[in-house]
């Protein structure tokens, strides 16, 4: 966590040719179930108690020719895993009580932590989503980016300063166990 899974999603969507498509993160870990659902997936009128009049789209549709970032995939249930690979083979997908079939052109960038050992994520999944991988270390093993990264939340929080040898040894020896949240936190204290 704090390693800038969204930054780098976000990245890889500017750097493509869906730069001019909507970018929409969530992070599925967050929310339960039932609710993961209608968010993804959109709902028809009368889905269920409290659905809005009309109806509603998911961020599968809101996503449409653009990427949609999914942090903390690992989170999901297994019948909801079931439902994404659908949607990954496919290019379909149909709104919770809805009865047609809307097709969606979205590129997928998941964030997750290999899982797959324990059985608590299905390996076609898995192997789907794995087309390109993209690791992204830990601060405490970045070495001197720190310094590059805590000029640059320095500049953007208006701060002029200089670290002296013994702070950054001090840096460079840290765990950094909250990673660029937690550098952030303590070029801004």
């Amino acid at each position: 966590t704090g390693t800038g899974k969204e930054l780098m999603a976000h990245a890889v969507h500017q750097a493509s040719g869906r730069a001019a498509g909507p970018f929409i993160a969530i992070n599925v870990a967050a929310m339960p179930e039932n609710l993961l659902e209608s968010e993804l997936f959109g709902y028809e009128e009368g889905a269920f108690t409290g659905a809005k009049k009309g109806g509603r789209p998911g961020l599968f549709e809101f996503a449409h020719h653009g990427t949609l970032f999914l942090d903390e995939v690992e989170g999901m249930s297994l019948s909801m895993q079931v439902k994404l690979l659908r949607v990954l083979q496919e290019g379909e997908i149909m709104r919770v009580g809805g009865g047609s079939i809307i097709r969606v052109d979205v590129r997928i960038v998941a964030a997750l932590e290999k899982k797959i050992q324990e059985g608590s994520f299905r390996k076609d999944l898995y192997y789907r989503l794995n087309a390109l991988t993209v690791e992204i270390p830990p601060l405490r093993k970045r070495g001197d980016d720190i310094f590059m990264l805590f000029d640059f939340f320095m500049r953007k929080m208006g701060g002029n300063f200089t670290l002296s040898e013994e702070v950054k040894a001090f840096l460079r020896r840290h765990p950094w166990p909250g990673n660029i949240r937690e550098l952030q936190n303590a070029v801004e204290y």
